[in-house]
């Protein structure tokens, strides 16, 4: 009898248990930035995902310490640059509580005015590149269109497009251009009157639906561990809103006008159903503040301040809800004209990390879904 002879073939990796590791960027369309996925999968299945930032850092809190309180403005606004006007906000709301001044009453509802357009103007972006991440590229023209109304009047008061530079400590910039309300209101009512297109494009879409409904669930308790705020936060059930619960600016005024949505599914749909609600109530109160705003008698937008402004020495912490999330500036002054330290909390840092719960037990071809679905910028992880 001849001897037997035993041979496998083509089992290759298999015959043991390995994964994958792929890299999701730093460069990839759907990152909006330069952001790096680490993700380890199981087949196509992801089994851990670790998020690796900083490649955009530049270091934005050590420049404010070598910078005085008016420079500083011009570095703030830029770390989430879909947010400019909400950025500065923060800052001189900051110096200002230092300072114990008061703001005249015109430019606390003109700041009021142009961060609830700055951020309709944040939200059309995502309304627009969201659906384009899952395939459908027709709403990014819908949204730069409408996009374009609003920048043309935030270009005409500011002199800016992206980066404004309108607010200073103690009011504005300069005072509303002749016949600008009138234009304002215009372009708001032009804006709310095509928002149903993504209404019933984007929501009345099946495969759109079907791509996010039930996928990337992030609950609650999971909101609350890794610090998520805003409107993700929100579509998780998390009913938290600085605008109504600390409020600052002339919130406090338009509480019959504020409405914070929310969601309880905690899932890519809820949290695009949460943005495109936003986006109607930040038109309603611009124009609540338009209104006011036509009432008021003339009067300055701003407080005369010395050449060299000096921040008494102390600490305050001055946050602010930002169209991402929470927005939060710690400055610490030792009575000179540049901050001893200036802290920045950004929304993005934060809601990026709950990458690491979302991700494990989901499927590659959803990565793209529950990614875009957090909505962040990555200047704004990376300062």
């Amino acid at each position: 009898m001849s001897p037997t002879t035993e041979t496998t073939v083509g089992i290759g990796g298999g015959a043991e248990s390995t994964d994958m590791v792929l890299n999701i960027g730093p460069q990839h369309p759907s990152t909006h930035g330069v952001l790096r996925l680490k993700l380890v999968l199981d087949g196509e299945r992801i089994q851990r995902a670790e998020p690796i930032v900083g490649y955009m850092h530049r270091g934005a809190e050590k420049l404010f310490e070598a910078r005085d309180y008016r420079q500083i403005i011009v570095l703030a606004n830029r770390h989430d640059w879909l947010s400019a006007f909400s950025n500065e906000l923060g800052v001189v709301i900051a110096v200002e509580r230092m300072l114990g001044m008061e703001v005249p009453e015109r430019a606390v509802w003109t700041r009021t005015l142009l961060a609830e357009l700055n951020r309709v103007l944040n939200h059309l972006m995502f309304l627009g590149s969201y659906p384009l991440e899952l395939g459908g590229i027709t709403p990014m023209f819908y949204a730069f269109r409408e996009r374009e109304e609003l920048q043309h009047v935030m270009e005409e008061v500011s002199g800016g497009r992206i980066h404004y530079m309108f607010n200073r400590v103690g009011g504005l910039k300069e005072d509303l251009p002749a016949g600008w309300t009138a234009r304002a209101r215009a372009a708001v009512a032009a804006v709310r009157a095509r928002m149903d297109v993504f209404d019933d494009l984007v929501l009345g879409n099946e495969i759109f639906r079907g791509r996010t409904r039930g996928v990337g669930v992030l609950s609650a308790k999971a909101v609350h561990a890794y610090g998520v705020s805003g409107p993700v936060a929100r579509a998780s059930g998390v009913d938290f809103d600085l605008r109504r619960d600390e409020p600052y600016l002339a919130y406090g005024e338009l509480g019959d006008v504020l409405k914070v949505v929310t969601r309880e599914e905690g899932d890519c749909l809820a949290r695009f159903e949460v943005l495109l609600e936003q986006t109607h109530n930040a038109l309603d109160l611009a124009d609540a503040c338009l209104d006011r705003l036509a009432g008021l008698p003339p009067g300055p937008v701003n407080q005369r301040l010395p050449k060299v402004l000096k921040a008494p020495e102390g600490h305050t912490y001055a946050w602010t809800e930002n169209p991402l999330g929470i927005n939060g500036y710690y400055l610490v002054s030792k009575g000179e004209k540049t901050p001893y330290r200036l802290k920045l909390r950004s929304a993005s840092y934060n809601n990026i990390q709950a990458l690491t719960e979302l991700l494990p037990g989901t499927l590659v071809a959803d990565m793209v879904a529950i990614l875009g679905s957090l909505f962040f910028v990555v200047g704004d992880i990376d300062k």
